[in-house]
């Protein structure tokens, strides 16, 4: 293929099918994707398991230079490097876990082409060491995971969300893709102003996820509706609560049933939260006991039951947590329990 030759649909399909052997994009995906080839700025909003990252992984296989990747997470990170390392393409990341002279590295092989994908926390946008160097990197597309975050966390929990549109600039002003599950009009809208891309071509699809059983149930007893899910239905499962004191009480109670079940929460020690959370990845944990801290970004397919023992403080949350069941497509329930 010459230079001149723009990029379509069939070049993206025969990348797909050769890397990761799917014959066809799932809803939305072929849109997503095709505006980017035609270098357009693009949101997407896809629901959960519906493959977001592909739209933005594919295209760095075709385009010349590198996809930057903003997330939020450093398990995320890790995963989907993992994930793509196994397809046999290039990728990395620079967060907080490596140490300095590998960073150093990392930084000069991005310089010098060696990636297809690189992973930044969004903190790194804000750095002398990303400064000094995004000129010097060929970035062909610029790409905002969990795009949501830039919105609704921004402003408090990561305020370096909103550099974003200033690090474009440093980097050449490469198109830009931003990519979540669920964004509700005005989040879109947050997220097209403050990513400074007015004219960005936006991709929503249906919400659906006719695999997973939805129950809402209104009960002063919801140990026991709780526990009738966890007897009733094998596999791993997350209980969501509102709050820490919520997390070690209800832990302590599916253990006092020997339920292999251990808590998260955001005043846990980092590296207990991520052996925790391995854990229960590797099944070796059938159940995570957590507040909203937990999951963003766990790729666990097989996850069969999600429980909010609290409500969730919106809508938008509630189907971002409960969405984590069922992504592999197989029957999965999110179960609601409140009292007045």
């Amino acid at each position: 293929m010459s230079d001149t030759d723009p990029l379509t649909l069939k070049d993206a399909r025969r990348v797909m099918g050769e890397r990761w052997g799917y014959e066809s994009f799932r809803p939305g995906q072929e849109e997503v994707i095709e505006a980017v080839l035609d270098g357009k700025d693009v949101l997407g909003v896809l629901p959960t398991g519906g493959g977001k990252s592909l739209c933005y992984q594919v295209p760095a296989l075709l385009f010349e230079g590198c996809v930057l990747v903003i997330s939020p997470l450093i398990a995320l990170m890790q995963d989907q490097v993992e994930g793509v390392r196994a397809q046999g393409i290039e990728a990395t990341f620079i967060n907080s876990t490596i140490p300095s002279h590998e960073v150093e590295q990392r930084w000069t092989d991005a310089e010098h082409g060696r990636y297809d994908l690189l992973y930044l926390a969004p903190e790194r946008l804000t750095t002398d060491v990303f400064q000094a160097r995004a000129e010097r990197l060929d970035v062909s597309l610029l790409a905002v995971d969990e795009a949501h975050c830039v919105s609704e966390w921004g402003h408090h929990f990561r305020p370096d969300y909103l550099e974003i549109a200033e690090a474009r600039s440093l980097v050449g002003e490469p198109p830009t893709i931003a990519v979540t599950a669920t964004a509700t009009p005005s989040v879109r809208e947050d997220i097209v102003q403050l990513l400074d891309i007015p004219e960005a071509e936006e991709v929503v699809r249906g919400f659906d996820r006719p695999n997973i059983v939805w129950s809402v149930f209104r009960t002063e007893k919801k140990w026991n509706r709780l526990k009738a899910v966890v007897e009733g239905v094998d596999g791993t499962g997350i209980v969501y609560t509102a709050t820490r004191r919520g997390v070690e009480r209800w832990t302590k109670r599916l253990r006092s049933e020997n339920v292999a079940a251990a808590g998260y929460h955001g005043g846990m020690d980092a590296a207990d939260r991520e052996a925790r959370q391995q854990a229960w990845v590797d099944d070796d944990l059938r159940i995570m006991v957590a507040t909203n801290a937990f999951g963003m970004g766990i790729d666990k397919p097989d996850v069969r039951f999600v429980v909010h023992v609290d409500v969730p403080s919106s809508l938008e949350a509630y189907y971002q947590e409960a969405g984590r069941a069922g992504r592999d497509g197989e029957r999965a329930y999110a179960v609601l329990l409140f009292q007045e």
